[in-house]
C-alpha cells in the first residue's frame, strides 16, 4: 500500500514538472536541449505509471521497462551533455535584452538632450531678444526728462527686465549647458559648482585632472547631469555643511568620487522612492558605467562611478 502510495505521489509531482517545463518551452524560444527535458520528464511520469499498474496486479509487458528505462536514459543524456547550450542560450538571450534595455534609455536621453536645447535656442534666440529690446526702448525714455514718479517707473520695469533676463539666462543654461557643450566636462562643471555655491552656504571643493579634453557627446551630458543631480540632492536634503568631488581619468575610464558630509540616509530606500538615484544608476547604466552609493544615518554619503570612454570625440555640434 505505500508503495503504491509513494508512486501516486512520483506520477503527480513529475506531471506537475512536466507542465510547468513546457509553459517554459516559449521562454527558451523551443530550445531542442529543454525539448529533451520534456520528453525525459514525460516518460518518467509514463515509467511510475507502469510501475503503479504492476503494484496493483495488472500485467504489463517486461519489454515496456526496457524500451523506458533506454529512452529516458537517451533524453536526459543528451539533454545533460548539451545543458551547456541551453545556458549560453539563455544568457545571450539575456545579453540581448539588457542591450535593447540599454539601447531604448541612450535614445530616449538623447530625445530628451534635444528637446532642452531646442527650448533652450528658442528662449534664447527669441524671448531673449525680444526683452533686450524692451531694455533698450526703457533706457532711451529714462534719458528724456521725467518727474520722478515716472522715474521711478521706469527704474522699476528696468529692474524687472533685468531681472527677466537673468532668469531667461539661467533657464537656458540649465536645459542645455553652453559652458559644456562648447568647452568640456570640466569647464561646465566647474561652471555648475560656482553658480551652485554662489546661491548656498555649502563649500563645495571640485578636483579634475581634466583640461580640454573632449569625449562622447552622450557621455558628457550624462556625467554633466548625474554630477548636478547629486550636488542638487545634498544641497536640497542632506543639510551638508561641504561637498567634494573628484573626477578624474586614468586607463581609458572616468572616475567620479562624491562625498558630502550631510546628515545620510537609506540608499536602497532612497532607489525605490525616488531622491534622483534611481534615475542616476539608470544613466549611468546606458553608459555601460558602474554606480556605487553609501550612506547611513549622520555619517554623510559617498558615491562612486566609473565609465569607459574614448578620448578625441568631437564636441556636439550646436
Amino acid at each position: 500500500m505505500l508503495i503504491k502510495i509513494l508512486l501516486i505521489i512520483a506520477i503527480v509531482i513529475q506531471t506537475l514538472a512536466t507542465l510547468y517545463a513546457l509553459r517554459l518551452v516559449r521562454t527558451t524560444k523551443y530550445n531542442s536541449v529543454w525539448i529533451l527535458f520534456i520528453v525525459g520528464f514525460s516518460l518518467l511520469s509514463v515509467e511510475r505509471l507502469v510501475q503503479f499498474l504492476v503494484a496493483s496486479g495488472q500485467y504489463v509487458p517486461r519489454g515496456w521497462f526496457a524500451y523506458l528505462g533506454i529512452v529516458i536514459s537517451v533524453c536526459l543524456s543528451i539533454g545533460v551533455m548539451y545543458a551547456h547550450k541551453l545556458f549560453k542560450y539563455i544568457g545571450r538571450l539575456n545579453r540581448q535584452r539588457q542591450l535593447l534595455n540599454r539601447r531604448i534609455l541612450t535614445a530616449v536621453l538623447r530625445t530628451e538632450e534635444k528637446t532642452r536645447s531646442r527650448f533652450s535656442k528658442e528662449l534664447h534666440d527669441g524671448l531673449g531678444p525680444l526683452l533686450s529690446s524692451a531694455k533698450m526702448s526703457l533706457s532711451a525714455l529714462a534719458r528724456e526728462e521725467r518727474d520722478p514718479e515716472q522715474r521711478e517707473i521706469i527704474a522699476n520695469t528696468t529692474y524687472v527686465i533685468d531681472e527677466a533676463i537673468r532668469s531667461l539666462r539661467e533657464i537656458s543654461n540649465n536645459l542645455s549647458p553652453h559652458v559644456l557643450i562648447d568647452f568640456g566636462l570640466a569647464r561646465g562643471v566647474q561652471n555648475f559648482i560656482d553658480r551652485s555655491a554662489a546661491m548656498h552656504n555649502v563649500k563645495i571643493r571640485f578636483t579634475t585632472n581634466l583640461r580640454t579634453e573632449r569625449y562622447d557627446p552622450d557621455t558628457e551630458v550624462i556625467l554633466y547631469r548625474v554630477i548636478c543631480e547629486l550636488i542638487n540632492n545634498s544641497l536640497k536634503h542632506s543639510g551638508c555643511k561641504s561637498i567634494n568631488l573628484s573626477l578624474s581619468q586614468s586607463s581609458g575610464s572616468l572616475s567620479l568620487e562624491y562625498t558630502d558630509d550631510g546628515r545620510g540616509f537609506n540608499p536602497q530606500a532612497m532607489m525605490d522612492c525616488g531622491m534622483g538615484l534611481s534615475n542616476i544608476a539608470s544613466r549611468i547604466n546606458s553608459l555601460g558605467g558602474r554606480f556605487q552609493i553609501t550612506s547611513s544615518r549622520g555619517r554623510g554619503m559617498r558615491a562612486s562611478i566609473h565609465v569607459g570612454v574614448a578620448q578625441g570625440v568631437p564636441p556636439r555640434k550646436k
